[in-house]
């Protein structure tokens, strides 16, 4: 069945205001993420692009979360510090010229290969398959890509086009934000035969202002309008291929409108940035993982909404209403704990694992979670509680543990950086980490192993550091159940098979990419009737030196 959106008003708590005291989560110094190009066309707006200087996704994290779980009373929201994963322009040394490093395409047997010289884009964040075969591509700033079943040739699309990386306003008609939109796509989940889910970044703000996270609550505290080209940014589309070649998009806004949450009646605006994208078509919806927190999208959600849903008056007026059918989902829900201060922590969720019974694991730099929807009958709310609430500790997975379980400094955190989940055995769960490797959960969120030293790029111990094995993208084999591990830096892919090991390093990849790009996504394609596997690579820019290495698509046919 589909999903079914409630329409009542249900005024639960919620993250709060930010009180101007907030303190960022540390940011993970592993994944090196590309800067884009300052001089890089916007993908449709006509603008230089918006997104080369600060951060798009993260900043400090508005959050007195006033009554669910574990943000119950715990003050600032320390979730977020500097995006991790998808930061269009974080450290740019304007001195430095651009010397992008060239290498020869890869050639090697069941392999096909797609660089810039085929049409692909210079960073490659995602890739999917829909349930035709389409492949569709994440090219960042440069928008979103499709290479069509039985075609070698790549098609772009940009906001020219129809993508929608923005919300619309309560200005009576649903308009755009004022200012100069901003495009990144940063996450692709492949969804019935010629659909696609999108997920964006959020806008940069400008030097010295809060991010999207952060924008709709600071604004208030700070007494002035808040900017609406960086609060209603990024999210995700429903993008759907035409007959013509042309595409329909449907966007999904992820907030929460007014009088809807105790703690934030004016409505919440937190999650912009979203990193990955999962779809369950038994269900019939998506689940996304993003900054601060997941959502739950409709996925037959169509964009048409009653006329209300645009009220322009303040939502404080008499008869003024407001109902989750105005968005097409159901926002937020995090396995967040408190930090020494009474911050909350939570943020970057990788990690996304649909289950046989449609739970949801999902994995975030702090903790992790099962999220318990078919167990509790499709009822959102009650596994919001599950995840959430003072009762449920054990449903906060710390997988490589902090030095205590609850209130840690930030000395005692050992931050678990998920970077990815897979279906494992006996309805567990894979965990990969940007820092640690790999761990397998059981269906209660039991670590049962961990593995470091089979993986292509694993560094034993030396000195004062420690062993790594930095990981960014994990998948499971619907073919024979092996498991796909791509490397964060240092290495290529390692395939987890049988008991052994097969490793896809610079011998299949070459060195020059595989020293460099880090594999940001690895994923299926289930329509083929034989194994079809789709890797991206990032690709990367040294702010140093200014020498960028694109992005690569790879797809395996093979055994």
């Amino acid at each position: 069945t589909g999903a079914v959106l409630l329409v009542g008003a249900l005024g639960w708590a919620g993250c709060g205001g930010d009180d101007g005291d907030t303190r960022d989560v540390d940011t993970p110094v592993i994944p090196v993420t590309p800067v884009e190009d300052p001089q890089l066309p916007d993908a449709g707006t006509g603008e230089v692009d918006a997104g080369t200087g600060t951060d798009a996704g993260t900043g400090t994290d508005a959050g007195t979360d006033a009554g669910t779980g574990t943000d119950a009373g715990t003050g600032t929201d320390a979730g977020t510090g500097t995006d991790a994963g998808t930061d269009a322009g974080t450290g740019t040394d304007a001195g430095v010229p651009e010397k992008v490093q060239t290498y020869p395409l890869p050639s090697a047997p069941g392999w096909t290969f797609y660089n810039q010289e085929q049409g692909a884009p210079r960073y490659v964040y995602g890739i999917s398959a829909d349930q035709g075969g389409n492949v569709w591509v994440a090219g960042g700033e440069e928008g979103l890509f499709l290479i069509k079943k039985g075609s070698n040739a790549l098609q772009r699309f940009t906001m020219s086009d129809g993508l929608r990386p923005y919300g619309r306003m309560r200005d009576g008609v649903g308009g755009p934000p004022p200012g100069v939109p901003y495009l990144k796509v940063i996450s692709v989940a492949g969804g019935p035969a010629g659909t696609v889910f999108v997920g964006y970044a959020g806008k940069p703000p400008k030097a010295g202002m809060p991010t999207c996270e952060d924008e709709w609550d600071q604004s208030e505290n700070d007494h002035r309008a808040p900017d609406a080209s960086v609060y209603k940014s990024g999210d995700a589309d429903k993008v759907t291929l035409k007959a013509d070649g042309t595409i329909d998009v449907v966007h999904y806004d992820i907030h929460t409108g007014p009088k809807k949450v105790g703690a934030e009646l004016r409505g919440r605006e937190k999650l912009c940035t979203v990193y990955r994208i999962a779809y369950d078509p038994v269900k019939e919806v998506v689940w996304f993982g993003g900054n601060h927190g997941f959502a739950m999208g409709d996925a037959k959600f169509n964009g048409i909404v009653p006329s209300y849903c645009w009220d322009p008056r303040p939502w404080n007026t008499e008869g003024f209403k407001w109902e989750f059918e105005c968005a097409g989902l159901y926002e937020h829900v995090h396995p967040a704990i408190s930090g020494s201060k009474g911050e909350l922590l939570s943020d970057r969720y990788y990690g996304i694992s649909i289950t046989d019974n449609h739970d949801v694991f999902f994995g975030g730099q702090i903790r992790s979670t099962r999220f318990r929807y078919g167990t509790n009958g499709d009822d959102y709310w009650t596994a919001q509680s599950e995840t959430e609430d003072s009762g449920y500790d054990w449903n906060r997975f710390d997988i490589w543990p902090d030095a205590v379980p609850n209130y840690p400094t930030a000395a005692q955190r050992v931050d678990d950086n998920v970077s990815g989940m897979a279906p494992a055995a006996n309805d567990g769960v894979w965990v990969s980490s940007f820092y640690y490797g790999l761990a397998r959960l059981s269906a209660n969120g039991t670590v049962e192993t961990k593995v470091m030293q089979d993986l292509v790029n694993y560094t034993p111990a030396s000195g004062g550091n420690s062993a790594m094995a930095p990981t960014s993208a994990v998948a499971t084999d619907p073919w024979d159940g092996s498991l796909w591990v791509g490397a964060n830096w240092w290495g290529g892919i390692t395939r987890l098979k049988g008991g052994g090991t097969v490793k896809y390093s610079g011998d299949v990849f070459g060195n020059v990419l595989t020293s460099a790009s880090s594999v940001s996504d690895i994923q299926f394609d289930r329509s083929a009737g034989k194994r079809r596997v789709l890797v991206s690579f990032e690709g990367t820019k040294n702010a140093k030196t200014g020498v960028v290495t694109p992005g690569l698509i790879g797809i395996y046919e093979g055994d």
